[in-house]
């Protein structure tokens, strides 16, 4: 799907400069990044639904 996104100049500069120093596209840096932003906010998730599971799982036992 297509999107237009709109960097502040001083993102754009260093978004360019790290595609120019890595022979890579913005495009591929950005999609990396929102990947990375994704993977950490499940991963956050993820964690505090362990961390109440075991902390609770004493009543989580007792509704079953």
């Amino acid at each position: 799907m297509a999107m237009t996104l709109r960097l502040p100049d001083d993102l754009d500069a260093k978004l360019t400069e790290r595609a120019r120093r890595e022979g890579r596209s913005k495009q591929e840096l950005a999609i990396e990044a929102i990947r990375e932003a994704q993977e950490r906010a499940e991963l956050k998730v993820e964690d505090v639904l362990t961390e109440l599971m075991d902390s609770d799982a004493e009543i989580l036992d007792y509704l079953k």
